[in-house]
């Protein structure tokens, strides 16, 4: 299982900077992208994973206890995903929110690495 949520936990790490990528281009150019041809393909592909992730990790963590890791950080960060995933698209999205959000993903993931590899 430990194997299995490092290679989701990658996938959703590079999602992550996909999504920074995402919302400095939608910045820049001030366009939305098309619905259909790019948000909704994308946004199911990250959830796929996403929630994959998420059941996983709420299974290794009824397993296991962590001393920086809780049930709760997973929930969170699933959702805070789950709006990145959509938001990163849209110029007009909070800067600053974003940014907060896309950093806290960054630094859980990671955590959730350092974990499974020690």
């Amino acid at each position: 299982m430990e194997s299995t949520i490092y290679e989701l936990t990658e996938r959703l790490l590079t999602y992550n900077t996909s999504f920074l990528n995402y919302f400095q281009l939608a910045r820049e150019t001030g366009e939305k992208q098309d619905f259909q041809q790019m948000i909704k393909p994308f946004v199911d592909e990250v959830m796929a994973v996403n929630n994959e992730w998420k059941s996983l990790m709420k299974k290794w963590l009824a397993d296991l206890t962590f001393k920086h890791i809780h049930e709760k950080q997973v929930e969170t960060t699933a959702d805070h995903i789950e709006k990145l995933a959509i938001q990163c698209f849209f110029p007009e999205t909070s800067k600053s929110r974003f940014l907060n959000s896309q950093r806290t993903v960054e630094y859980f993931l990671r955590e959730v690495l350092k974990v499974i590899k020690t």
